[in-house]
């Protein structure tokens, strides 16, 4: 009875500590939802308030947004390239490692311009524009670099994998159709047809080389043969016994006259 009770209390504390487990996982896991979910909603509204700047806004402020959007759009699209191409391609890690490398100084940037934006002193700003926009080419060149890297080596190897498909689709075609190609109908067993100048030539009376013979038709003498084949001969009859019988070296007998 006491080994059931605390079996029974073992089970309880281990269903308990189950049901804990997995409302931590769940809650967890939607508080990374909602963070994502509120970082995506940060990130369009910032994208969105910097593309207004950069076309409706002139002069600094409308160069520092134009810098950030352009570092921000170049950065975005290269993590996601590379960490795609990550799951698949093993080679590309070191890519994603060199990428965050590269992200922390985009951030730096990044919040460089966005203080160059609330600074009031437009003049000191406009002086160290150059020098901020020669940062921004260098970081989204780098950037840029990864990126179509990792997608020409995502086409080569789809373009290698591609002609490796048809090569073993071919061979199997082949293997499927082991019988010759058709001649078009023809008979591969018929005699070639003479050529234009043999036929003219023996068809051309008085020629030097046998001149008016004609050489005989072996179909139609064939077929002539055929014809003139011997009727059926008939049947060998038994002699009658009654009828003497005569050898061919006796003479014929000669009747009797009378005088």
């Amino acid at each position: 009875m006491e080994a059931a009770i605390l079996i029974l209390a073992l089970l309880f504390v281990a269903f308990v500590a189950l049901g804990v487990y997995a409302t931590v996982k769940a809650v967890k896991a939607t508080k990374r939802g909602v963070d994502r979910t509120i970082t995506q909603a940060r990130r369009t509204v910032e994208d969105t308030t910097l593309r207004a700047k950069s076309y409706g806004q002139g002069g600094v402020g409308g160069e520092l947004a134009q810098l950030r959007l352009s570092l921000r759009t170049s950065m975005r699209a290269t993590q996601d390239a590379l960490e795609a191409g990550a799951a698949e391609d093993a080679s590309l890690r070191e890519s994603l490692e060199l990428f965050r490398r590269l992200s922390a100084h985009g951030h730096e940037l990044d919040e460089d311009l966005k203080r160059m934006e609330r600074d009031p002193d437009r003049a000191r700003v406009a002086a160290q524009l150059g020098d901020l926009r020669e940062r921004t080419e260098r970081i989204t060149h780098a950037a840029d670099s990864l990126r179509w890297a990792a997608r020409d080596r995502a086409r080569k190897f789809a373009d290698d994998d591609l002609a490796t498909l048809s090569a073993q689709i071919d061979i199997e075609a082949g293997a499927l159709r082991p019988w010759p190609e058709e001649s078009g109908g023809r008979d591969d067993f018929a005699w070639p047809e003479p050529a234009a100048g043999e036929s003219s030539e023996r068809s051309r009376p008085g020629s030097s080389d046998g001149a008016g013979v004609r050489e005989p038709d072996t179909a139609s003498g064939a077929r002539h043969g055929a014809d003139e084949a011997p009727a059926e001969r008939p049947a060998i009859t038994a002699r009658d016994p009654r009828l003497p019988h005569s050898y061919p070296w006796q003479k014929t007998t000669r009747p009797e006259t009378t005088d």
